[in-house]
């Protein structure tokens, strides 16, 4: 690879953020100038996204730690492309081989990958580190879990943002019921479209409510059924023993097992104050946390308030409304439609930030207006009922059936005798669920 880079191309860009020491180590080793792609734009200065030196037509390699679809991969090749630079190969450490080769080749950029996920199976086999069957059923989940990502509309130049902006309005005129792969492409704000990327490759829509007393507990269940899920909700203020590290084990965890972190916080101020309540105080939400959630209730301040704690944690933090709420008697769902109707114009012109909502389905009013937003829905049970304070809960068929996108479960999986079985029955109902509603049996 570093050879590569050393005769073939003229700059090199890693993926943010893991792959980032290993494409400055190429640069420092070959002497090839490095670029660095934003996660978002600076709100300040030039708020360029690539930064560095560079001229139209220059080659760039990119360089990634690891690939699983290659969306993460291609939201480093878009934002170059629209700088006029040539990208057409990325460099990684290991190929998962789940359908990141093929999709990237559709949009005309080859993987040279040092390893393969076989080839690191054949090597620990070899040397007795792994057993025959443990590479079998590693082999099967491979051919089982493909992720078909579509090809991306051709880059805009530099100086077209406004014909690509229309294009991204026209493009999220896609209906719902288009798979979870395909419509991943549409959502413009980061996290969002990774959390898409994870249900696809993980063939998971289960978000589990975390819903536990101390840090301990919340640590020991995340790492338990990490593999079963798309994403955790957490209540950070509501765990005791939470420390200024607690964030950054929770992050260690999400990234082993390949999840979100969505902090249930349910902003609700004004701007200032949210700025202040996601980025202080001993839980420094926008430092670990990919997803919040908030009400609309303030206005449109306080989603320029949570994009603008995320800038300054320089993370793209993904923002879900809350369009309605799953409790017995609630105010969005009793002023239903016109609350959900303003709470769809909101997220649509803050479509960079806020990717979703929690709702009891497909909100009608975005829906509507052709967004096809996430949907995120609580209060999800294998039975439907209630309980003594009024949430009422729903299956996880019900509300995929009605547009909703990701269950979540709060009881039924952490108060359960064997959590990570009861994970796996709620994950294989929630997909099972989300194949009828699309009418076909892959992601």
């Amino acid at each position: 690879a570093a050879a590569a880079a050393g005769d073939e191309y003229e700059l090199l860009c890693g993926v943010p953020y893991t792959a980032l020491p290993f494409a400055t180590a190429m640069s420092l080793e070959t002497g090839t100038p490095m670029l660095m792609r934003r996660k978002e734009a600076k709100t300040y200065g030039t708020k360029k996204l690539i930064e560095g030196e560079f001229k139209s037509g220059q080659r760039v390699l990119v360089v990634e730690d690891l690939v699983t679809s290659g969306m993460s991969v291609m939201e480093t090749v878009e934002p170059l492309r629209t700088m006029e630079l040539l990208v057409d190969a990325v460099v990684v450490l290991l190929d998962r081989e789940q359908g990141a080769r093929a999709n990237l080749a559709k949009n005309a950029v080859a993987v040279r990958s040092v390893l393969t996920l076989t080839q690191a199976l054949e090597v620990l086999q070899s040397a007795g580190r792994v057993e025959a069957e443990q590479a079998e059923l590693v082999r099967t989940f491979i051919r089982a879990n493909q992720v078909n990502i579509p090809a991306a509309a051709p880059a805009a130049a530099a100086g077209d943002s406004d014909k690509a902006s229309a294009s991204a309005i026209d493009a999220s005129s896609k209906p719902v019921s288009l798979s979870y792969a395909e419509r991943a492409p549409l959502v413009e704000n980061t996290a969002g479209r990774r959390l898409l990327e994870i249900m696809c490759a993980k063939r998971s829509n289960l978000c589990v409510a975390a819903d536990v007393a101390s840090m301990a507990e919340l640590l020991a269940l995340a790492d338990a059924i990490g593999p079963e899920i798309c994403c955790l909700k957490t209540h950070a203020d509501a765990v005791s023993g939470w420390t200024s590290g607690s964030g950054a084990e929770l992050r260690s965890l999400a990234d082993k097992h390949e999840f979100l972190l969505f902090e249930d916080r349910k902003f609700a101020d004004i701007g200032n104050t949210v700025v202040a309540q996601a980025t202080g105080g001993v839980h420094t939400i926008t430092a670990w946390a990919d997803i919040i959630n908030a009400h609309p209730v303030p206005g449109p301040g306080i989603i320029d308030g949570l994009r603008q704690a995320g800038a300054a944690s320089n993370r793209n933090i993904g923002v879900v409304l809350l369009a309605e709420m799953s409790s017995k008697g609630n105010l969005p769902t009793a002023l239903a439609p016109e609350y959900a109707k303003l709470t769809a114009a909101m997220a649509a012109a803050a479509r960079g930030t806020v990717f979703g909502y929690i709702a009891m389905g497909a909100v009608a009013a975005d829906e509507e207006a052709g967004r096809g937003a996430v949907v995120m829905t609580p209060g999800v049970q294998l039975a439907a009922g209630g309980d003594s304070l009024g949430q009422q809960y729903n299956t996880p068929a019900s509300v995929i059936a009605r547009g909703s996108d990701v269950i979540i479960v709060g009881r039924g999986i952490y108060r359960a005798q064997d959590p990570l079985a009861a994970a796996r029955e709620y994950r294989t109902a929630g997909w099972e669920a989300y194949e009828a509603r699309i009418g076909a049996k892959s992601s």
